[in-house]
């Protein structure tokens, strides 16, 4: 075993715990077997550079993708580093561009599904980091990319700030409501967003205006960019403290009555099609219940893909294709996925 071998072993092998055993050895044996020799000595000198060079910066190794997104699929993540904060998501950045590396970047894992085989390389995983809140003025506040969006509600409700409401029910971050302009229930980020901050993968950061930051349907320009959302500001109104929770309880209590909380999903599996909605589509196709290996469509709501238990990604990818397919033969609507397919 030559001198990449042994520090690819010692490094992805003997940290590695116990449940990553397989069946021919340890974990670290199928992950210089699937990757190249060169590439393990670069994922090997990345590690020892962050150690030595940024000490407190979290990395974890060979960590399941299916314990970081709330569809419970997905393979392990060869090297997964958590920034707290964004001077070490910009160091993070400049260390992984000089050591020639691209890293997936994954907020609260809401709308993400990961692939069954892992994912080579660096994960950036921002959940439960860059999460502070402040209040900028009386009607704007400052939040974090790695703030969930229940609590950037509950934040704003408390200074008595309406029109965040919608978002209380949003199980994603702000980072990720950012980037695909989320929205429930007659509300949207963009409705109320009107700065927000990206960080390129050079490490620089900069603040975009609404306009720059191309809100649509599901969509922004964050999208279009290799940028991280890291922060975003909101403009909203001040209200009575009891009327903002009351609509925020109403709309927790409609959406626990209506959506499969109880299974892991990844929230709505469709986009809205210019005709009509997803749901009473998949619905009126006789789809409820539909099924492929572990995944399913949800017998109560039809919007949603959920994991009745061992669900696959290939199990996910395999019904959402057949669910747009049958509609679009019935109907004439083709139904494009919401969630983000790794």
């Amino acid at each position: 075993m030559n001198e990449s071998m042994e520090r690819g072993r010692r490094l992805f092998g003997e940290e590695i715990p116990a449940f990553f055993v397989a069946s021919e050895g340890w974990v670290w044996y199928t992950v210089y077997i699937i990757h190249p020799e060169e590439f393990m000595l670069k994922m090997t000198e990345f590690y020892e550079y962050c150690r030595e060079n940024l000490p407190d910066l979290e990395l974890r190794l060979a960590q399941p993708m299916s314990k970081y997104t709330s569809f419970r699929i997905g393979g392990n993540a060869e090297l997964m580093a958590l920034p707290k904060t964004e001077e070490e998501l910009s160091w993070l950045l400049r260390a992984a561009k000089t050591h020639a590396l691209e890293p997936v970047v994954l907020g609260a894992g809401t709308n993400v599904l990961a692939p069954d085989g892992g994912i080579p390389g660096l994960v950036i995983c921002l959940k439960d980091a860059l999460a502070g809140l402040e209040q900028l003025d009386p009607h704007t506040i400052r939040v974090q990319a790695g703030v969930t969006m229940a609590r950037a509600a509950v934040y704003a409700a408390n200074l008595g700030l309406g029109g965040l409401e919608f978002a209380h029910g949003i199980p994603g971050s702000v980072g990720g409501g950012v980037y695909m302009n989320a929205g429930a229930y007659g509300g949207e980020i963009k409705d109320v967003c009107t700065r927000i901050r990206i960080m390129d993968r050079a490490g620089q950061g900069r603040w975009l205006t609404r306009e720059e930051a191309g809100f649509s349907y599901r969509h922004s320009a964050v999208e279009d960019h290799p940028w991280i959302v890291t922060a975003a500001e909101f403009s909203l109104e001040p209200r009575p403290v009891s009327e903002i929770r009351d609509k925020m309880q109403e709309l927790i209590t409609k959406r626990r009555s209506s959506q499969p909380l109880e299974l892991p999903s990844a929230g709505s599996a469709f986009k809205r099609p210019q005709t009509g909605y997803a749901a009473a589509l998949i619905d009126s196709c006789g789809l409820k219940g539909f099924q492929v290996g572990g995944a399913a469509v949800s017998e109560k709501h039809a919007g949603f893909v959920v994991n009745l238990g061992g669900a696959t990604a290939a199990d996910v990818q395999s019904l959402l294709r057949q669910v747009s397919d049958r509609v679009f033969a019935e109907t004439g609507i083709r139904l494009e996925p919401e969630v983000r397919i790794w």
